[in-house]
């Protein structure tokens, strides 16, 4: 009897060593089989056809007019009633923190904008995440938490109404507006937020608001399920753009973004699962994708990595990176495709960048970049940083990276850029057809394991290896 039970937790225990083995792709055709099956469970929640103008409970289009109790009353008798739309019409519509609730489909028409309020008083205290860290700060300008069947929709405008003189220069850079005469600035909470982090503080007694200076970020469903935002446009973004939470089911086509402040990142799903990002537009003063999952001991301590993400026929400009992963990654990131993308800014650093470090630890893999259109960029096509700001006792590892079909035609500094701990190099890293014209050097590799390098050419000449 006893030997019984001994063999079955020993073919337990293979079964789970198996189930835990990386992913080798051996063909592109292997991650596109994957994407498919993928994109099967990502689907747009549907809504009951009813709808509700917020004009009809108060609301004025006029710009000056404060509408945040009037688009409340809107999304809480619609979803009140088993949800449906709350429509914003034509005009100019003042709002403060605007709550979606569940089966609410928040609706904004063409020629209709929805313009925050800098007043940060209209935002109330909600636990949150600031830069991969939890706690209680300033709403997001939207927000929902623990809501199932969300949607943000319509060829209308979400103005962050942020700017120099707003919101902005609370990062502390006179770029952004900061000088000695404005009253403060985020650099000291940002600390204080790092060490109650680090000493595992309860985060719900991570408290700020008024007197710290720490931006909200701009939409941002936490521990969501079935989300949908598709076609608005955003500008002027305190901080993140599109950030969801610990969501799962999120889809998002169609937004254009423009927003160049400090930390205005396009999108950023973090530790999300199922996620799909296509046909939309990016021109931001960060990262235009960033992918994430918490920083350092939040990161870790939560353990949810971001996976199964799709980023598919999208277009980048200006930004930091085009398809980001980290560096809020302690968590880890695990299958994440990026297909039919075009980039093209002179004001674009990075095409691909992996950044992380070891104070966040980690893994990321399986990562597929695939049918990619670059023109201009700075740095680097492919970028590997392991020492993305402090070190730790952490060390990260990324693996199954594969990019194939890469054209570039601007370039810039380097095609690839890598730098890995030489105990933790990034392993299997594959790249084929890949057409790299006009960078200044063809590589800056440390500490690369089993390279495969198939018909890459670089400035006009083939590559084999990284020698």
């Amino acid at each position: 009897m006893m030997k019984k039970i001994i063999g079955s937790i020993l073919i337990c225990l293979a079964i789970s060593y198996s189930m835990a083995q990386e992913t080798t792709w051996t063909a592109a055709s292997q991650p596109l089989a994957e994407i498919e099956a993928l994109k099967k469970q990502i689907v747009a929640p549907t809504f009951r056809s009813k709808d509700y103008a917020i004009t009809n409970y108060g609301a004025k289009g006029d710009g000056v007019t404060k509408n945040t109790e009037a688009i409340r009353k809107a999304i809480e008798q619609c979803n009140k009633d088993g949800g449906g739309r709350v429509v914003v019409p034509n005009g100019i519509f003042l709002t403060g923190a605007i709550y979606l609730k569940s089966n609410v489909n928040l609706h904004i028409q063409e020629g209709a904008t929805i313009l925050f309020s800098r007043d940060s008083s209209d935002y109330p205290m909600v636990f949150t995440r600031w830069e991969g860290m939890e706690c209680m700060n300033f709403s997001p300008f939207i927000y929902a938490y623990g809501e199932e069947n969300i949607a943000i929709t319509g060829k209308g405008l979400l103005d962050g109404n942020s700017d120099n003189d707003h919101w902005w220069y609370w990062c502390g850079a006179r770029k952004y507006g900061w000088d000695e005469s404005k009253p403060g600035e985020q650099k000291p909470a940002r600390a204080l937020l790092h060490q109650q982090m680090a000493e595992e503080m309860d985060s719900r007694k991570r408290i700020y608001g008024d007197g710290h200076f720490l931006r909200p970020n701009f939409v941002q469903p936490y521990q969501c399920k079935n989300v949908w935002i598709a076609d608005v446009k955003m500008i002027n973004s305190p901080m993140w753009n599109l950030n969801p939470v610990l969501c799962e089911n999120v889809l998002i086509e169609r937004v254009k973004i423009v927003s160049h402040g400090p930390n205005n990142d396009g999108c950023d799903p973090e530790a999300c699962k199922n996620v799909w990002i296509k046909d939309c537009y990016f021109d931001t003063g960060d990262d235009c994708i960033a992918i994430k999952s918490g920083r350092d001991e939040d990161g870790r301590n939560i353990g949810r990595p971001a996976e199964n993400h799709i980023i598919e026929n999208c277009m980048m400009k200006d930004g930091h990176g085009g398809v980001v992963i980290g560096s809020e990654i302690a968590g880890g990131a695990r299958n994440i495709y990026a297909l039919n993308n075009v980039m093209d800014s002179p004001n674009l650093d990075r095409a691909l960048r992996i950044k992380t470090s070891s104070s966040r630890g980690g893994t990321i893999e399986n990562v597929f970049f695939y049918n990619t259109e670059v023109g201009q960029y700075k740095e680097a096509a492919v970028r590997f940083n392991m020492f993305y700001e402090k070190p730790g006792k952490h060390i990260p590892t990324i693996r199954n990276i594969w990019v194939e079909n890469l054209e570039v035609k601007g370039g810039g500094k380097y095609a690839v850029l890598s730098s890995a701990y030489e105990s933790s190099p990034v392993t299997n890293f594959t790249m084929i057809n890949c057409k790299i014209d006009g960078v200044q050097e063809p590589y800056k590799v440390d500490h690369l394991k089993q390279v495969t390098l198939k018909n890459v050419v670089i400035n006009g000449k083939p590559i084999s290896s990284f020698d």
